[in-house]
């Protein structure tokens, strides 16, 4: 492996079952408790990871990559709940910045600030920020094809994916009511979506300085009506997007 290497984090493994379809030279090395696969993605030397469910188990995968598996890189995907207006299922939205939305430690430190380091918005590597959102915009773009088939579009309700790009919050916590959602809007009215790891990895990325991008597919809207398939939608739609989102970030420019 050379010494440029992107770490692929994943939550959930249905997410990741396409990109390790197309890994070349695959080999899987066991750390910890997780399953790390090296290979070629694309002809850029790539490591593959699911990091679990939650901030924590988010927070010890990123460690590893970086100190573990020397990757210079990182690119989180994933589902989300969408949160800010117009955010709508089978969109996509790519981070700008993340935030611990769950993280208090008044009086001591202000609300969402993490301790010690005057901050509670991190952001992501602009220019692979930028990259991502180019790459996004040649999937999803207006007048591009759908990915998704009539009848699947059909049963979740979706339309043309819009790509959104913005603050997305993170917590451990999984956001399914109204109640929920309306405080954390009211609360942080410029957030598009939520999840629990994306700011995780964010702070751990700053303390090493290793430059990240991240992108979720909203698979509801983070209420009442969040109770989809979620297997279902993330191997019919999300892995799908995230496939092809991956595909054109990677794959070189002829």
């Amino acid at each position: 492996m050379s010494a440029a290497c992107l770490g692929i984090v994943s939550a959930i493994a249905q997410e990741q079952q396409g990109l390790l379809e197309n890994l070349r030279q695959p080999r899987c090395v066991r750390h910890g408790s997780r399953d790390y696969t090296l290979g070629t993605l694309w002809g850029s030397d790539v490591v593959l990871v699911l990091c679990g469910i939650g901030k924590v188990a988010a927070a010890a995968t990123t460690t590893s990559l970086i100190v573990e598996f020397g990757c210079d890189a990182l690119l989180f995907t994933g589902v989300a709940g969408g949160l800010g207006d117009g955010v709508a299922v089978g969109d996509l939205v790519i981070a700008d910045s993340l935030l611990q939305h769950d993280l208090d430690a008044r009086p001591l430190y202000p609300q969402y600030e993490v301790p010690d380091t005057g901050k509670s918005r991190f952001a992501a590597d602009a220019a692979r920020t930028h990259a991502l959102h180019s790459a996004a915009l040649t999937v999803f773009g207006a007048g591009c094809p759908p990915l998704i088939d009539a009848a699947t579009q059909q049963s979740f309700g979706l339309h043309a994916p819009r790509v959104h790009r913005g603050l997305i919050v993170s917590g451990d916590q999984f956001i399914s009511t109204r109640t929920a959602s309306d405080a954390l809007r009211l609360c942080l009215p410029d957030a598009l979506a939520v999840e629990m790891e994306g700011a995780a990895v964010a702070q751990v990325c700053h303390d090493y300085g290793t430059p990240f991008a991240l992108a979720r597919t909203i698979s509801d809207r983070a209420d009442d009506t969040a109770h989809i398939d979620f297997g279902r939608f993330i191997h019919s739609v999300a892995s799908v997007y995230s496939l092809a989102l991956l595909q054109a970030l990677l794959m070189p420019k002829s």
